[in-house]
């Protein structure tokens, strides 16, 4: 074993069960090379998840055969202690709340609570019960009703949480509405400033803006803070910027991201021409839903559960409910292997379903309409698959050629696109160097697909 050596970054995703360091050089000469990863048990719930980073390193260490790791740049992404925590607030649902929310997920976020119209109560005490670490605040196009979202500010004031909120709502209700909520109020340009319009790329920026400063909440996070030599990023996020960048150079594209407590789907695509035709509400280009029922170790029991535990045990020649007892986040026995990747196809077709728009029937006056409502797939080229479930068990390939196969009647799935695995699992430390150097990034996610042929 070497005594020491240097590398140009280190990049670390701090997850909800694991933490993964990666090692690059080149990043700054626009040709990275991924030299190593270590891996450790994310340890927020011992109080300090620099415990388990710590690990981490010291697994890296081990692989590339040195006593001591030196790096010019460290970088971090996290969803530990459940990531970023959001509730959201707009007028009407399908609407201004739609967009706020999407804003929301699409930076990574959690949202645990969404209000549409006057805040209740009963909204009210689902806030305080719920602690953010940020309130979004939305409602009315530029110029139209004021009066909803002045109300909301004034109650969301009411609560004495100190947490930042976010207002992306009516440019003309800025000024009571920042009246109402004093300082805590971060101010950015409405998400949907009028009828089928969405502007959702400032509230995003802001909302990973804020996380990064306030992400220092979690146990042990002020020390990693002091690692770092960047910003830290929701784990979601980051890997939305990975997606973003590899899209600029092989086209519209999908990313399904199974891991231990959900399950993400990030689709970055304008979708077809017909279908945009006949679209009743306005979609995002880049697109996220989390599921936070759909995780294949801390909510593997949900898994189980929607297959039906008998059903399962018959179709794998054992029972399941013993092996839940020592389920491990990547089993080394058969038995384990094999369950996770059966719960792995559940949560990945169930995602994919509820991420994916669809078409419907509507009847009137001039007879039937077909009308399409949500996020429409089917120009995606690419499907990736990425999480500790698709890249670190054998079959990744197959699950999601198994869920595309199958798509529901009307669901505007994928007509042809073509699998990959992004094998060095590192799409979300590739959207965080993104922000380093581009084509790098890029370069690295496509070694990590496959996609080799392509860069020469």
């Amino acid at each position: 074993m070497g005594d020491s050596r240097r590398v140009e970054a280190l990049v670390a995703e701090i997850g909800s069960t694991t933490t993964v360091v990666s090692a690059f050089d080149g990043i700054s000469r626009g040709r990275g090379l991924l030299l190593g990863q270590g891996a450790g048990p994310t340890t927020v719930d011992r109080g300090d998840v620099v415990e388990g980073l710590d690990a981490a390193i010291d697994d890296l260490r081990a692989s590339l055969g040195v006593q001591e790791l030196r790096w010019d740049r460290f970088l971090a992404c996290s969803s530990a202690a459940g990531g970023l925590q959001m509730t959201v607030h707009g007028l009407v649902y399908d609407m201004t709340v739609k967009a706020a929310n999407e804003a929301a997920l699409g930076a990574g976020a959690v949202v645990r609570t969404v209000t549409a119209g006057d805040m209740t109560d009963s909204d009210l005490e689902g806030v305080l019960e719920i602690g953010p670490s940020i309130m979004l605040l939305a409602g009315g196009v530029d110029y139209g009703e004021r009066d909803t979202v002045i109300a909301n500010a004034k109650k969301l004031a009411s609560l004495n949480l100190d947490v930042p909120v976010i207002y992306a709502g009516n440019v003309a209700a800025r000024a009571e509405v920042e009246a109402a909520l004093g300082d805590r109020v971060h101010v950015v340009p409405n998400v949907y400033p009028r009828i089928d319009q969405l502007d959702i790329e400032p509230t995003r920026s802001e909302i990973q803006r804020i996380f990064e400063h306030h992400i220092v909440r979690a146990p042990g996070m002020s020390r990693v803070r002091e690692l770092i030599s960047g910003e830290i990023m929701p784990v979601p996020g980051a890997v939305m910027k990975g997606a973003e960048c590899l899209r600029e150079r092989i086209g519209d594209l999908l990313a399904i991201d199974v891991g231990g407590a959900t399950t993400d789907v990030h689709s970055v695509t304008e979708g077809s021409e017909e279908i945009s035709r006949i679209l009743v509400a306005p979609e995002p280009i880049s697109k996220r839903t989390v599921e936070g029922d759909l995780g294949v170790y801390i909510n593997a029991r949900n898994l189980v559960d929607r297959i039906g535990e008998e059903i399962l045990s018959s179709e794998l020649g054992f029972s399941v409910a013993e092996k839940l007892e020592d389920l491990a986040p990547v089993p080394a026995d058969e038995p384990g292997r094999r369950l996770i990747a059966r719960l792995t196809r559940e949560a990945a077709t169930v995602a994919l379903e509820r991420h994916a728009g669809r078409t419907r029937h509507l009847f009137g006056p001039s007879g039937r309409m077909t009308v399409a409502e949500g996020k429409d797939l089917s120009e995606v080229r690419w499907v990736i698959g990425t999480g500790g479930a698709l890249t670190r068990l054998d079959g990744g390939k197959d699950i999601l050629r198994e869920v595309l196969d199958r798509p529901p009647a009307t669901s505007l799935y994928p007509r042809k696109a073509r699998v990959l695995i992004d094998g060095d699992y590192i799409m979300a430390a590739a959207g965080m160097l993104s922000r380093v150097n581009a084509e790098a990034a890029c370069d690295l996610l496509q070694r990590s697909l496959g996609m080799e042929e392509d860069l020469s």
